[in-house]
């Protein structure tokens, strides 16, 4: 029997809105709310309001608290700045993802980690496996925080309304703290949208407040309650991977076109770190011989591309699909897979999707599919 879903501090609010829920990565998440096309043209056009206290956050503190991030992470930790945060990951010896992550430095030694849901107790359990010899120590926070997000144009003007910190000044990926709603919270400038918008950090028992105070201040600009689903057609529109399709354990951030995201330099005496040799040679592999490359499909047709679905070229298998979806902005089914170098450039004729014995043509394209207008 598999175990109850977690709820978050918001699941009676979810309901009495009419929400769809669905067990998400062990918790009792909203899917949609109504339209979930509705939801993501809000996003977009306007904003929506999302709950994603399902996600994990490890806090890291001690004077040693760099230094052990910095081995047991991928990215270079030490030159984030106070305040700031960091898009890395985590890896295993082989160099396989075993999470993205986003660090923020909240203090001189004080770092928050924030896990997907699915990954949170696995990254907690390495972050303390790899803290051994460190400084330092690792705390599980995920009890103490819910999270909040607005996301969208008139995000900014809506959280505006309900705090006096200095929004204007906050970079994007960047945090700091303030009130909002009358409420202490962690604000941060970061999202999984493709759009502008803030992630609301707050003890679970404020989160109620904040939702109610943010749904009544965007009521006016149009601003929408939304669901997992259109989280995932934002993300994927915005060319943004998802940890179990773009990235896992089988693959090297390298293999993932996020070779960026490795950092083999790195400030403080730090420049070992778990998957070093692995991703060093990863590396090599890929400037040698370009493994398979992440790409964007937009269908010619009107039928769906699936995650594990092949993608081929002259009757040959070249790739598979990783993320497909129907694209509200583009009005069009579209994809991320992995595909052969020789497929993988823009405009690559012959390239089709096998949907069920039918080879639907699709047409190559860059990544994101979608992106903002400054």
């Amino acid at each position: 029997m598999s175990p109850t879903p977690r709820k978050t501090a918001l699941d009676a609010l979810h309901r009495s809105l009419g929400a769809t829920m669905t067990d998400f990565a062990g918790w009792d998440m909203p899917l949609r709310y109504g339209s979930e096309r509705d939801e993501h043209n809000a996003v977009r056009t306007k904003a929506g309001l999302f709950d994603l206290s399902h996600m994990g956050e490890i806090t890291v503190t001690g004077a040693g608290a760099v230094d052990l991030l910095n081995y047991a992470l991928v990215g270079n930790i030490g030159s984030v700045g106070v305040g700031r945060a960091r898009y890395t990951m985590i890896c295993q010896a082989d160099g396989g993802i075993v999470d993205d992550l986003i660090v923020y430095r909240l203090g001189e030694t004080e770092y928050m980690v924030v896990a997907n849901a699915g990954n949170a107790q696995v990254v907690l359990d390495a972050l303390t496996e790899r803290a051994a010899g460190f400084d330092a120590e690792v705390r599980d926070d995920r009890d103490a925080y819910a999270l909040v997000a607005v996301q969208g144009p008139e995000s900014p003007g809506i959280l505006k309304a309900v705090t006096d910190a200095d929004l204007d000044g906050l970079k994007y990926y960047a945090g700091l703290p303030g009130t909002v709603a009358g409420v202490p919270a962690l604000i941060a400038r970061t999202g999984y949208t493709g759009e502008d918008g803030f992630e609301l950090f707050v003890a679970p028992e404020h989160a109620e407040t904040l939702w109610r105070a943010l749904t009544e201040a965007g009521a006016p600009v149009g601003l929408v309650p939304c669901g997992l689903s259109c989280r995932d057609t934002l993300r994927l529109e915005a060319g943004m991977p998802l940890y179990g399709n773009e990235l896992t354990t089988g693959l090297t951030p390298f293999d993932a076109g996020l070779g960026r995201v490795v950092k083999f330099e790195k400030t403080s005496h730090a420049e070992d770190f778990v998957g070093r040799d692995a991703l060093k040679a990863a590396a090599e592999r890929a400037e040698a011989a370009p493994p398979r490359k992440l790409v964007g499909l937009v269908a010619e047709g009107r039928r769906v591309p699936r995650s594990g679905m092949d993608v081929v070229a002259d009757g040959q298998v070249v790739g598979q699909v990783t993320s497909g979806a129907p694209s509200p902005t583009l009005g069009k089914p579209i994809a991320m897979a992995y595909v052969d170098a020789a497929h993988a450039e823009p405009g690559t004729p012959g390239v089709a999707v096998d949907i069920r014995g039918t080879h639907e043509p699709y047409e190559v394209v860059a990544l994101p599919f979608y992106k903002r207008q400054k």
